[in-house]
């Protein structure tokens, strides 16, 4: 028998939830003379499962760009100078004047390279302590940043060696990519696991690239005063269920609790201060729970979001909407807004059609 009347009044919540929609006034009536909790906890745990779902298909379809090293301020290649080894002679500091900025991924440093009465001078990191894959699996691509203040020419040979199992290298031509404009800092993209690349010999391997070197030269001897930062191995995207697996949903269903209930409080509040300041009588529980009963609409969006996401094209976020570097965050996220722009305009008109029914019931 209790059984039977405690499915008995669901039944009777879930009608009162759907009489919502096709006559208000009459149900919010009868809400107040009975007023229960069951109808809006039942919205709640919809409404948390449905943003579960709008998380799902909105991460499916969303790909982050992964580095090594790891982002988050820690680009450690470039702010340790003791990572790195040169020639005799060749002074290697940290540099905190001259960096490249951004709000995540670089740190303030940049790491110095100054050398006098010289024609050659290579920079390397001989170990990076653990392989890095570059093959079809891992990262395909290598990039950083080059600033040359002295000499003020180009130089006249430049290259990228990876190091591999042995004495083994790949070996990759940057002459054209450096440019030496005073005050610039070159940026540099290359491909890694493919590519104009020279091989030492079959020793060398993509899946094991365990160290770095970069060599410069010009014609003449001169002060030569490098600087280097923003050295990531990337190119490998991966979703955020790949990341994060379970925590991203117990993550999302966390996150849907406060605003519906912030939202809930706050139109409560609302009516409850609007009735007073019209001298009427009201008691808060029953406002309380006609408003909750209200916000079958904040289901009903979230439930029809999950459609429109549904049609929202693969997304790709690189290192530089990532990083948060002024001139390159810009571009490269106004790339993201122009993709998704339908689907962003699809989610504003639902969302202010959700907002006004709201406040007319």
């Amino acid at each position: 028998m209790k059984v039977e009347n405690i499915a008995e009044n669901y039944v009777l919540v879930i009608r009162d939830l759907l009489r919502v929609l096709y006559e208000p006034h009459k149900v919010f009536k009868d809400i107040i003379k009975n007023p229960s909790y069951l109808g809006p906890m039942i919205l709640l745990i919809i409404f948390v499962l449905s943003q579960i779902g709008s998380s799902y298909v909105v991460a499916s379809r969303s790909f982050v760009e992964q580095t090594l090293p790891i982002g988050d301020l820690d680009d450690e290649w470039t702010t340790n100078a003791l990572a790195w080894t040169s020639a005799p002679g060749v002074t290697i500091s940290n540099n905190t004047v001259d960096f490249i900025n951004s709000t995540l991924y670089y740190d303030t440093t940049s790491i110095e390279f100054d050398g006098i009465d010289l024609n050659l001078i290579n920079m390397e990191i001989a170990d990076f302590g653990n392989s890095i894959n570059c093959g079809p699996q891992g990262f395909n691509n290598v990039s950083l940043r080059i600033k040359i203040n002295s000499p003020n020419n180009n130089p006249t040979s430049a290259s990228l060696t990876l190091h591999s199992l042995g004495d083994s290298t790949f070996v990759y031509d940057i002459t054209d990519e450096i440019e030496n404009n005073p005050g610039d800092w070159n940026n540099l993209t290359l491909p890694a696991g493919f590519g104009d690349w020279s091989r030492s010999d079959s020793g060398a391997v993509w899946e094991n690239i365990t160290g770095l070197k970069l060599e410069f030269e010009w014609s003449t001897n001169s002060t030569i005063n490098i600087l280097i930062d923003g050295l990531f191995f990337r190119g490998d995207y991966r979703s955020p269920l790949e990341i994060f697996g379970v925590s991203y949903f117990a993550t999302t269903a966390i996150n849907a609790v406060a605003p519906f209930l912030f939202q809930w409080l706050l139109l409560t509040g609302f009516m409850y201060l609007l009735i007073k300041w019209l001298k009427s009588e009201i008691v808060w529980r029953p406002l309380m729970i006609a408003v909750g009963f209200s916000l079958i609409m904040l289901v009903i969006q979230s439930i029809a979001l999950i459609v429109v996401y549904a049609y929202l094209p693969d997304i790709y976020y690189p290192l530089e909407v990532l990083a948060g570097t002024p001139g390159e965050f810009e571009v490269a996220y106004q790339i993201i807004l122009d993709k998704i722009a339908t689907i962003s305009g699809i989610q504003t008109a639902i969302t202010l059609a959700i907002n006004v029914l709201v406040i007319h019931f």
